[in-house]
């Protein structure tokens, strides 16, 4: 399975956001990851609705819209009509994780589920089937630029083991501490989508730091 690189664009020049989206596109990014957080359900603030509709005609690249937030149904509705292509919610939210997914099947977007470092890849066995997407945090979600918690290796491992019985086609993603160096680590267990902020985003050669990604 090819590899995907999703640069997340919380790490990139927030002054010139529009910019940095057109210069990850032409590097060679197969996603746009957009970090949305709530400032409850993780302890920091960042992008909305708004943001993703206007960075939305600088790229026709896949969106990959993360919500880390605490009541995502009451906006699985803007960032579909924004312009998010997949659209990823945590399965440790209290909202019942079916009806997420089926509202965001009905929104005519691609559904992803997350989960935390300590959550259990068991989290995931009711909904799997219907996924297009599982992202698994190798960090506590909330802040870019964390180590990578190696301890979540074996769960990447899990999770690729239950899209294989589920018999379907869905993108293994990791999200936190990802380099060159952990990169080989997660691909290893399975992973075939690999978020990376500092990675990109910490010299102006994208192409060069993608390219190190992607090998």
């Amino acid at each position: 399975m090819a590899i995907k690189i999703a640069p997340s664009i919380l790490s990139a020049d927030f002054a010139r956001l529009g910019e940095e989206v057109r210069s990850i596109d032409a590097a060679g990014a197969d996603y746009i990851h957009v970090d949305v957080m709530d400032g409850h359900f993780v302890p920091n603030l960042t992008i909305g609705p708004l943001v993703v509709k206007a960075l939305r005609p600088h790229s026709k690249k896949v969106f990959d819209v993360h919500l880390m937030i605490s009541e995502p149904e009451k906006y699985i509705g803007e960032f579909a009509a924004a312009g998010a292509d997949i659209i990823t919610v945590h399965a440790e939210v209290e909202a019942d994780l079916q009806g997420l997914v089926a509202q965001i099947k009905a929104a005519g977007k691609k559904v992803g589920v997350s989960i935390k470092p300590k959550t259990s890849a068991h989290a995931l066995k009711d909904v799997i089937k219907d996924l297009d997407l599982v992202l698994v945090m190798t960090v506590e979600p909330g802040f870019g630029g964390q180590s990578f918690m190696h301890d979540q290796i074996s769960k990447i491992a899990e999770v690729r083991a239950m899209i294989k019985k589920a018999g379907r086609e869905i993108d293994l993603e990791v999200d936190g501490g990802i380099s060159a160096e952990t990169a080989k680590l997660v691909t290893n267990a399975g992973a075939n989508v690999l978020v990376a902020g500092s990675a990109v985003f910490k010299t102006a050669d994208y192409a060069k730091n993608i390219l190190a990604l992607r090998k």
